[in-house]
């Protein structure tokens, strides 16, 4: 069954930007995450992406035809389409979904066929998922950093949501912390 997963990566503070909006220091090492099985397994389950245009808009779109790790249909929550569509490649394509959360889920949950939908953010297009009830798995990465202020990924946080801790894990290679 396909399932809608959000995920988002913190601080340990708490912030999933820094106060420019920038998530550099968030992502370190990127690259070498996509070796990494927890990645190649999300890549393999994602059968098609859920991102706001925010987020969209953080990389050159031309290049994710070519170097996007989700070569799958992706579906842009956004109020206009940009007046340029991005290259596709036959893997990847992209629609703007201009009237909303719900239709946009919906037609990734019909394009991902037997495999996940996953969003890929920001902040705000996960709340307004949460708030209508369309999000079946929330996935948080903590790094180790401490940003001292930015944007929470909450904001005042959801009026009710209950959740339900199904999985914790953290690589060996990462267990320790240290200031050294």
């Amino acid at each position: 069954m396909t399932k809608v997963i959000a995920g988002y990566t913190t601080s340990i503070d708490g912030f999933v930007a820094d106060e420019q909006g920038g998530v550099e220091r968030l992502y370190p090492d990127l690259a070498d995450l996509q070796d990494k099985p927890y990645m190649q397994d999300l890549i393999a389950d994602t059968g098609a992406v859920v991102m706001g245009r925010h987020t969209f808009q953080m990389g050159d779109p031309d290049t994710y035809a070519d170097g996007y790790e989700f070569q799958v249909p992706i579906f842009i929550v956004t109020h206009q389409p940009p007046a340029h569509h991005p290259k596709e490649n036959g893997r990847i394509s992209y629609t703007f979904v201009t009237d909303g959360v719900e239709p946009a889920v919906r037609m990734a949950r019909a394009a991902a066929k037997d495999r996940n939908v996953m969003v890929v953010g920001g902040a705000n297009l996960v709340r307004q998922l949460f708030a209508a009830n369309l999000v079946d798995e929330l996935q948080v990465d903590v790094m180790p950093v401490l940003l001292g202020s930015g944007l929470r990924f909450w904001g005042a946080g959801p009026s009710t949501c209950v959740l339900r801790r199904s999985a914790c894990h953290v690589p060996a290679s990462e267990r320790l912390l240290s200031t050294e």
